[in-house]
């Protein structure tokens, strides 16, 4: 998924299914409960009067539509005020949410029916009903919705969806409704795959597939989601501040009309928008602010070390350079691997960085997912290792392909200050080792970055992902031909083979389907060089010690609130 700015674009401020499992440590910090049994237990916290969070986010919500929302601050948001047919808890789990119990499969595991809980309510008072999520997941493959995640999700792993997509805006209502998913009763769904999905218990915790009140949203219209008065909501809280797109605050409200609400101990959060990490370092230590964006100035980072104010932890995104193939010069093989091999990856996470990020020589992260209990990254390579003197090889024969002695990119970036530092040490970095490039430098707004990225309007673009679900794949198919998150005009026929061998006919073979996924990262950089994978990112919070059962999550939205209790 789409990283905010401060979250995925910036470079400074910043697993659960059949056979595969998330290492990433559980994502709750300390909740002040003690372990029965233990010896000198500290006593019970005592809850705080006020049960108020006040939280600085690091950019702005670009969509509140959970079928048309392609960034980690919407989903986060969307998970929080809104809810799906499973969730993770605080330990990485998925757990049933508004479905009663886990699926019940047929024999070939191509057939899911899941039961819904009874008596939910959407936040006007009308049910949670199965007939929610089967419009909300037409809505999302319906080409006319122009939805990205749902085409990108379901093709070729729900039936139907394939053939929807490829009718584009000639699809009819009537192809609509073959999509493999119905409601039995206002309480069973019944979900059909083409094949087994080895991931589908992680995959249906993603927002993209949360349910839609049909009548609430044909009703809005246009209109619908562009305001917290123009959503409905059925998860632990819901919005009753947030003006849309542009707003730089918002506020979350305990949702008295969800199912566990009893559970829910927060009655208030208060975001607002910061994007000067030093900025929100200080109002943290004013007390104004009980959990901070994520952080990565080493400077900023330096001033918290040894307090147990500062969170730490390693998270599976990667960022990376993308190349617009688009443009000609970026069509030649030398002159990608000239970039890519230019930035010295060791010296920007250690010395521009110095949050504890590590140097990615690869796509799929390290301590993200496990075969055997044995990491992908373990029994695989690194590609694009940085090597100017190579790099600066491939460039003099690129440029002489070209027939050219100099070639200008415009190179999208993030809009913050730390933004703009990391970016100018990636500028550095390139016109430095590759004599003859010029790079126009665009700082956009995430929401701008984002729009640019989909309609391909950039040379080169500092961005990345986080995972969407718990397996390679959510890193691998990201660059199939034509793909919904390709946009960089890469294409490779081989690399599709491999892509759809592993989606298909290896699927229920886990260790040739492993290798195959290998192969396949093997053949995208080092003998493609398509994109150029820069580090794996360490995440760095501020969290007020007082605030227990703050949850990060390995894969899809990056927090949940629900669990969060504020003591004395």
């Amino acid at each position: 998924m789409k990283k905010s700015k401060l979250s995925l674009l910036l470079v400074l401020s910043l697993v659960l299914s059949m056979f595969l499992a998330a290492c990433s440590g559980g994502g709750n910090k300390d909740t002040g409960k003690e372990k029965e049994g233990t010896k000198n237990a500290p006593k019970e916290e005592q809850l705080a009067d006020k049960q108020e969070l006040n939280v600085l986010e690091s950019s702005e919500i670009p969509s509140m539509d959970s079928v048309l929302a392609e960034d980690t601050v919407s989903f986060t948001t969307i998970s929080n005020v809104n809810e799906g047919l499973y969730r993770l808890d605080a330990d990485q789990k998925v757990i049933p949410a508004v479905a009663a119990e886990m699926p019940k499969y047929n024999d070939d595991k191509t057939v899911l029916t899941i039961k819904l809980k009874k008596d939910l309510k959407w936040s006007n008072g009308d049910p949670v009903t199965a007939n929610d999520f089967v419009y909300a997941w037409q809505r999302a493959i319906d080409p006319k919705t122009a939805s990205t995640y749902g085409p990108y999700f379901m093709a070729g792993k729900v039936k139907g969806a394939e053939e929807i997509v490829a009718k584009k805006d000639k699809a009819t209502a009537e192809d609509i409704n073959t999509l493999g998913i119905k409601a039995l009763d206002d309480n069973t769904l019944e979900i059909d795959l083409v094949r087994p999905v080895p991931y589908i218990e992680s995959y249906l915790t993603f927002p993209m597939f949360y349910p839609q009140n049909q009548k609430f949203v044909e009703a809005q219209g246009a209109d619908y989601a562009k305001d917290a008065a123009h959503i409905l909501y059925n998860g632990p809280f819901k919005l009753t501040k947030w003006d849309g797109p542009t707003a730089t605050e918002w506020v979350y409200e305990k949702n008295d009309s969800y199912w566990n609400a009893k559970n829910v101990t927060l009655t208030k959060i208060n975001f607002n928008v910061s994007k000067d990490p030093q900025a929100s370092a200080n109002a943290f230590t004013a007390g104004e602010a009980d959990i901070s964006p994520k952080l990565a100035q080493a400077a900023i980072i330096s001033q918290f070390e040894g307090s147990d104010e500062l969170v730490r932890y390693v998270e599976p995104s990667i960022f990376w350079i993308k190349m617009n193939e688009k443009n000609p010069a970026l069509k030649n093989l030398n002159i990608r691997k000239a970039i890519a091999l230019s930035v010295d990856k060791k010296a920007m996470v250690d010395d521009v960085l110095a949050n504890g990020s590590i140097a990615a020589n690869f796509l799929v992260p390290k301590e993200f997912t496990f075969l055997d209990n044995k990491d992908f990254r373990a029994t695989t390579k690194e590609y694009l290792k940085t090597n100017k003197e190579e790099a600066k090889k491939y460039w003099e024969k690129g440029l002489q392909e070209l027939g050219v002695k100099e070639i200008s990119f415009v190179y999208v970036g993030g809009d913050t200050e730390t933004s703009k530092l990391t970016d100018a040490f990636v500028k550095g970095e390139l016109e430095k080792n590759l004599p003859g490039l010029k790079l126009e430098m665009n700082a956009v707004p995430f929401k701008i970055r984002i729009d640019r990225e989909n309609k391909q309007d950039y040379d080169l673009l500092f961005g990345g992902w986080g995972p969407d679900y718990a397996d390679p794949m959510t890193f691998m198919d990201l660059w199939l031909t034509g793909g919904e998150h390709n946009r960089m005009d890469y294409s490779n026929p081989e690399y599709d083979k491999l892509i759809k061998a592993a989606n298909e006919d290896l699927s229920a073979k886990p260790e040739e389907r492993w290798k195959t996924l290998q192969k396949a990262e093997e053949l995208l950089l080092e003998k493609d060089a398509a994109l150029a994978p820069m580090y794996q990112r360490s995440v760095n919070l501020l969290i007020n010690p007082k605030v227990k059962g703050f949850a990060h999550h390995a894969f899809g939205p990056d927090y949940s609130y629900q669990w969060i209790k504020i003591t004395k």
